[in-house]
This record gives structure tokens, C-alpha cells and sequence, in this order.
């Protein structure tokens, strides 16, 4: 839906604007909202009434703001040419709709949205159930979640919902090649694309995109960033490119193709590549000088979020020079991604249980983990197992009411998280 306001002495274009979002969010809103009554488990139930303005009152998708007598204008400012507000896009509507939203979660539902977990098996109930139970954000996929095709597939995940005008996020590790979850991928992954031409990781990806869709699953962590030419390092076969230059227009055509049918994301940010050791057992060190880092590390990573991708990836390794904390852990990464490369989208972590797996004992405890990597900034905390929820939500809450973690912070992820899982529900759910 697009709305247009027109400016009325006295209030400005930005006000406008934000006047006419919630006009156009009501009616967005207003034909979901008896069927989104309530959802205690994830905490989303909106509010019986909509925003102030109604959808009844918009006969049409223009919106004008009428003159009011307290906000007459004065001489020169009648005379002068009407102004009139940028049409809200899309994405803004999104984002309003996910703040909406969001206002109307208790906090342990906020929490709550900000897990991924994995249910195993092919049967949809356990997982149906969980979501019931706990109201994690979405799911992760692995071999042992999917059956022989992706139409199988399709109606497995067809009774897992949330509520009406949001979808849960489905994700899957679909790099292709090593690292390839559905039999009906056949396309080239990276130990192949990273010595044919660019525009064939932009035809491979597409296509994985659209088998991807056709499945159900709406977020791929396929894209791998990391750049390594040692044959010895364990990620070697994944990576899209052995030189900067290389993987960075391997990496952003991997994302524009996936942008649309799945949402993309981008791994292992800061980079497995200069290091050999594998953090599914530890925690890998280096002691790579940062200005090192941005020219050899950086630029996929920044090509991938100059192509569009909706998540980051953080892995568990550590940059000494910057930070001893691994980068999942450490706000000052989170920064970096943020402010220096500009990205926007969701911070993910790697699954949280290799910090566990790593034998570490500051890693042992996975609550503490879990209040360290959220107070990073992480917007969605991973895990390859159906935990136990209930105590690393604990564990954030009294984080967040103790003042360790701000609930602003809280609220800018279930945003993001939200804004993802409309999306999602949209691209399912058509207009007309």
C-alpha cells in the first residue's frame, strides 16, 4: 500500500509522514487483526483496536491530512506551493507494523523471539509444539529435519505458524556442495564456483533460492564470506573466493540472487580465514592486526552488505588485536559490522552450544553465554538443539532488569526479528 499526506500548515514532513504510516498500518493491520487475537506463547497478539485512524476512515490508498483551524496558516505560508510528504515504502510499513507489534510483547515474549532452535525429526507436531511452549523466533533446519523432496518438505513446515501477519523464521544451511541439506540441490557449491565465472555463483544461487522457497524455508545461511587460500584450512572448500577481490563479487552475486526468494545471509563474520583451527571444537585465535583485517577480511563481508543481505552470521573466533573475546561475544565487533560496514539487518550467531563444545571453562555455563551474547548485540542467539528455553530467558531477563542490558536494546532486536518474520508472512501471503 502506498499513502501519500499532504502537509498542512504547521506540520511538518515528518510528521506527516509519520501520520500517514499509521493510517496506512491500520489498514494493514485491520485484516488480520480478529484472526491475531492472541498468541500467549510468542507474546504477538495485537491490540484489539488499531491505531487512531481507522482503515474505514482511508476510502482509497491516498491519504490527505485536512486543514485544521488550530493550524491556520499564515499569509505566506498560504501562498506558498502545498508540500507534500514521500510516500511511505514498503520497508517503512514493515518496520512500523514490527514496532506495533512489538509494543504489545511482555519482555519474556521479546526474549523468547530472539531464539532460533533446531526440533529434530520429520514429523511437524514436536516442532508445533515447541513453538506452542515456547515462542522461539524460528527454526533451524538439518538433514535430519527433512524428507525426500522439497514439495515434502513444503507440508511438513505448512501447519508451523505463528500468527496471523507474521511467519516464523525457517533457516537452513544451504551453501551447496559440502554443505547441502536437500537432495534436490545439484548446483554448483563454492569448491566449484570459486574457480568458474562470477555469473555462475549468480546462476547456481538462484536457483538454490528458488528450490530454497519452494520448500518453505525463508532464511539460508549459504553465503559463505570467509576467505582463505590455504587448502589446509577446514573452510577452504566453502569459500566463494581466495583473494579479496574474488570472493567479494562472488559473495555479492550470491546475495543479489538469493534477495527476494530467501533471506540472505552472510557468515562467519569477522572471518575463519586466517586461522586453521575449527570452532566446532574451539575457540580459534589469531592476532591478524585490524588495518590486516580490513583488507583482507572485510571486503566480502562489506560487498555482501552493500548487495543487500538481511543477516550476519557472527562466528566464534577471536581477533586478539581487537578484541580477546570471541566476536560472537563482543560488542566491539558488533560495533564494527554496524558502523563501519553499515549493516543493518539481524546479527546471528554461530550455534551457541560450540562455545559449550569448545571445553573452555568461562564457556561452560550456557545462560552466561547466552546474557554475553545477547549483551553484544546479537539480535537472534542459535542453537542446534531443542533446549531448554526457559533458563537462558531467565538469565536475559534478570540482565535486562538488573540494567546489564538495556530493554531499548531488547526491543531494536524483536524489531528487526519481527520485521524479517512480516516480511516473510507477506511474500506468503499475497495482496489480492
Amino acid at each position: 500500500m502506498r499513502v501519500r499526506a499532504r502537509v498542512r500548515p504547521g506540520l511538518s514532513a515528518r510528521a506527516a509522514v509519520a501520520l500517514a504510516l499509521g493510517v496506512a498500518l491500520a489498514a494493514s493491520i485491520s485484516g488480520c487483526s480478529a484472526a491475531a487475537s492472541a498468541d500467549s506463547a510468542g507474546g504477538t497478539a495485537l491490540a484489539t483496536s488499531a491505531p487512531t485512524s481507522s482503515a474505514s476512515a482511508v476510502p482509497s490508498a491516498t491519504s490527505t491530512v485536512a486543514a485544521t483551524p488550530a493550524a491556520t496558516a499564515t499569509p505566506a505560508a498560504r501562498a506558498s506551493p502545498a508540500a507534500t510528504a514521500t510516500a511511505a515504502t514498503p520497508a517503512e510499513l514493515d518496520a512500523l507494523y514490527a514496532s506495533t507489534r512489538m509494543h504489545s510483547m511482555t519482555l519474556d515474549a521479546k526474549l523468547a523471539t530472539m531464539f532460533m532452535v533446531q526440533v529434530p525429526g520429520t514429523d511437524p507436531a514436536p516442532m508445533v509444539k515447541y513453538l506452542a511452549a515456547n515462542g522461539p523466533g524460528g527454526f533451524l533446519l538439518l538433514g535430519n529435519n527433512v524428507p525426500g523432496s522439497a514439495g515434502a518438505l513444503r507440508a511438513q513446515l505448512a501447519g508451523v505458524t505463528l500468527t496471523a501477519g507474521l511467519s516464523p523464521l525457517v533457516s537452513i544451511d544451504e551453501e551447496g556442495g559440502d554443505v547441502a541439506r536437500l537432495g534436490e540441490d545439484v548446483f554448483p557449491g563454492a569448491d566449484q564456483l570459486k574457480s568458474l565465472p562470477v555469473e555462475e555463483t549468480k546462476a547456481s544461487f538462484t536457483q538454490r533460492a528458488a528450490l530454497l522457497k519452494s520448500a518453505g524455508v525463508s532464511v539460508n545461511f549459504g553465503t559463505v564470506a570467509d576467505v582463505t587460500a590455504d587448502p589446509g584450512s577446514f573452510i577452504f572448500d566453502r569459500v566463494l573466493g581466495t583473494d579479496p577481490a574474488s570472493s567479494s563479487a562472488r559473495v555479492a552475486a550470491s546475495v543479489a540472487a538469493e534477495n527476494g526468494s530467501v533471506f540472505s545471509t552472510l557468515k562467519h563474520f569477522p572471518g575463519h580465514g586466517e586461522t586453521n583451527a575449527d570452532s566446532h571444537t574451539s575457540i580459534p585465535s589469531t592476532d591478524l592486526a585490524f588495518d590486516q583485517w580490513q583488507a583482507r577480511d572485510a571486503p566480502p563481508f562489506a560487498a555482501g552488505v552493500d548487495a543487500g543481505a538481511s543477516l550476519v552470521m557472527f562466528g566464534h573466533l577471536s581477533y586478539t588485536s581487537v578484541d580477546p573475546e570471541p566476536a560472537s561475544l563482543s560488542a566491539r565487533w558488533h560495533e564494527i559490522l554496524r558502523d563501519d560496514l553499515g549493516f543493518t539487518g539481524v546479527a546471528v550467531t554461530d550455534d551457541m552450544l560450540m562455545l559449550q563444545d569448545s571445553g573452555l571453562p568461562e564457556f561452560a555455563d550456557r545462560s552466561a553465554n547466552a546474557v554475553r551474547a545477547v549483551s553484544a548485540g546479537n539480535d537472534i542467539l542459535l542453537y542446534n538443539s531443542a533446549i531448554d528455553m526457559s533458563q537462558p530467558v531467565a538469565a536475559i531477563r534478570a540482565a535486562v532488569q538488573s540494567g546489564q542490558i538495556g530493554e531499548d536494546q531488547i526491543d531494536e532486536s524483536v524489531v528487526r526479528i519481527l520485521t524479517l518474520q512480516r516480511q516473510q508472512w507477506e511474500r506468503t501471503h499475497p495482496a489480492g
